[in-house]
């Protein structure tokens, strides 16, 4: 069984590379863990457009106190390497942002032996965690597949790794693109009715995207169009970075709240701690506690 309590003090070890096929950039990962504490549930974590590994600290910092190994890739859509929208990698991207995932668990075991944490952790209990476009991307690894120009349904990319996931503010349908989301992000049509993989979906209440000409309600596909179990966990005030969970200050938060942030943070650790078998507490009490939140979050189950 996990450590009942692990140390609060966390330690990160970065840059570690994981062999791939077919990339021309080093694939990297950042690796943060408790300090102490055995026997470690994980995390693989996709982020969202143009960050990195090195994003996403109020999450991931919240996740390891839980006592989680939180592993994450930088992706080729990274602003550090510059690859936009006229580059001829981009269209590919999608595809390569699910197999760095795939790499990543295929290597897992190598990786948390360079983070000199393979006696540490339980790799029985993988789950995987994305915001935002990440969060179409580690849904593909839970059984989603993506819609051609046709509507016809991709290849099946699932990891039998993963035994639980969790969507931040994911892609919804892509019925509703915008001309420039059609154009440019094409792949952005997920179809979640073979997304079977137990998994938390977080939506923020007032997240409009401008990639979609519907509302909110995009963000919760994942959950209404997937088949059970799922849970709904939805944000009320939260927009897409609900709160900054991809770091503090930054440009793209524009609903800047730490305590929205570490709500997000919680749930999903919580979620997964439930989900993988090893703590239904919090997860309990979270649900239990949302009808005293003053309408701060709602717990839906499916």
């Amino acid at each position: 069984m996990r450590s009942a309590a692990p140390a609060p003090r966390i330690v990160a070890v970065k840059p570690i590379s994981v062999p791939t096929t077919g990339r021309d950039i080093d694939l990297q990962v950042k690796v943060t863990a408790p300090a102490s504490g055995h026997d470690l549930p994980v995390i693989v974590f996709s982020h969202g457009n143009a960050w990195s590994m090195d994003g996403y600290e109020p999450l991931v910092d919240r996740w390891s106190a839980a006592g989680f190994v939180v592993v994450q890739p930088t992706h080729l859509d990274s602003r550090r390497y510059g690859i936009g929208f006229d580059d001829p990698r981009f269209g590919t991207i999608w595809r390569v942002r699910i197999a760095d995932l795939h790499a990543v668990l295929d290597n897992l075991r190598d990786v948390l032996t360079q983070a000199g944490l393979s006696d540490r952790v339980d790799l029985d209990r993988v789950a995987a965690v994305g915001h935002s476009w990440g969060g179409q991307t580690v849904g593909t690894l839970l059984g989603a597949r993506v819609l051609d120009a046709d509507g016809v349904p991709g290849e099946e990319f699932t990891h039998p790794a993963v035994k639980a996931g969790a969507l931040i503010a994911a892609t919804g349908t892509g019925d509703s693109l915008t001309p420039f989301a059609a154009e440019h992000l094409p792949f952005m049509r997920p179809d979640y009715s073979t997304m079977t993989t137990p998994a938390l979906v977080v939506a923020g209440g007032r997240d409009q995207s401008a990639m979609s000409t519907r509302g909110p309600d995009w963000f919760t596909d994942a959950y209404h169009l997937s088949p059970s179990p799922k849970s709904l966990l939805t944000v009320t005030d939260g927009e897409h970075t609900l709160g900054g969970v991809a770091g503090e200050k930054v440009a793209e938060t524009s609903d800047e709240d730490p305590t929205r942030v570490a709500l997000v943070a919680d749930a999903v650790s919580a979620y997964l701690l439930d989900a993988l078998d090893l703590d239904g507490a919090a997860w309990k009490t979270l649900v239990e506690r949302a009808g005293a939140s003053d309408g701060v979050y709602h717990v839906e189950h499916r």
